[in-house]
C-alpha cells in the first residue's frame, strides 16, 4: 500500500487541527496582549523600523488579519495611509486584502466543504443558494458595508458553490472604495489637519450608508409592486 495514499485522509484533519490552534493562539496565546493593544500607532512605528520593508509588512499584516480573525484591519489601513499616503497607502492595504481574501476562501473550501459535503450533501449550499451571478452580486455587496465580517464573508464563501475566480472578482471590486478611505483617512490624521480628517471620515461614513440606502429603495420598489 503507498504509504502517501494512506496517509492523504489525516491531511485535512490535521491541517484543520493547526489553523484552529493558531486561531486559538492568536485569540488566547501570548500574542493577544499585543494584539488587544494593536493600534495605528504602533503599526506606523513597525513600519518606520522595517524601513524598505515597510509595505511587504503593511500587505503581510493585512493578510493575517484577513484570515486570522482576531486581529483588526483598520488600524493596518490607516497605519499605511499615514505611511504612504492615499494612493500607495490604499494599494498596499487592497492587495493584502485581496490576498488574504483569496487565502481564507482557499482554506474553507480546501478545509472544510468536502466534509460538510459527506455530511448534508447539497444542503451545504442552503446559506448561500442562488446561480453563480447572485452569489457574485452577494460578495461585492458584503465589500461594501465595513460593518459586515470581511473574513466571515471569505470562509463562508468558500464553503458555497461560488467560482473562486468570480469571488476575487467581486472581492477586488467591493474593497476598492474601503481601501482608498481608509489610507485617505490615515494620511489626513497623520497630517493633523483636523478638517481634513473629519471629511475623510464623513466619506467614509457615505461608503457605509451607501449600500443600506441602495437595500432600502429595492426593497421598497419590491414591496410597491406586490401591493400594486
Amino acid at each position: 500500500m503507498n504509504a502517501s495514499a494512506g496517509l492523504r485522509p489525516f491531511v485535512k484533519p490535521v491541517a484543520a487541527l493547526i489553523f484552529v490552534g493558531l486561531l486559538l493562539l492568536f485569540a488566547y496565546g501570548p500574542l493577544s496582549n499585543i494584539l488587544a493593544e494593536l493600534n495605528n500607532d504602533r503599526i506606523s512605528a513597525w513600519v518606520a523600523a522595517v524601513g524598505p520593508w515597510g509595505p511587504i509588512l503593511i500587505v503581510a499584516l493585512m493578510i493575517c488579519a484577513v484570515v486570522a480573525s482576531p486581529i483588526p484591519s483598520g488600524p493596518i489601513a490607516l497605519a499605511s495611509g499615514a505611511a504612504y499616503g492615499h494612493v500607495y497607502g490604499g494599494v498596499y492595504v487592497l492587495v493584502g486584502a485581496e490576498i488574504g481574501a483569496l487565502a481564507a476562501f482557499g482554506l474553507a473550501r480546501f478545509l472544510g466543504r468536502d466534509v460538510l459535503y459527506r455530511w448534508f450533501g447539497d444542503k451545504i449550499d442552503t446559506g448561500w443558494l442562488g446561480s453563480q451571478n447572485a452569489l457574485t452580486v452577494t460578495v461585492f455587496a458584503s465589500r461594501l458595508m465595513p460593518f459586515i465580517s470581511f473574513d466571515i464573508v471569505s470562509y463562508a464563501a468558500g464553503l458555497s458553490k461560488l467560482h473562486f475566480w468570480r469571488f476575487g472578482l467581486a472581492t477586488l471590486a467591493g474593497i476598492i472604495p474601503a481601501s482608498f478611505v481608509f489610507a485617505h483617512f490615515g494620511a489626513e490624521m497623520a497630517s493633523a489637519e483636523s478638517s481634513r480628517a473629519a471629511l475623510a471620515a464623513i466619506g467614509l461614513g457615505a461608503i457605509t450608508l451607501i449600500p443600506l440606502v441602495v437595500v432600502g429603495v429595492r426593497d421598497w420598489r419590491r414591496q410597491r409592486l406586490r401591493h400594486g
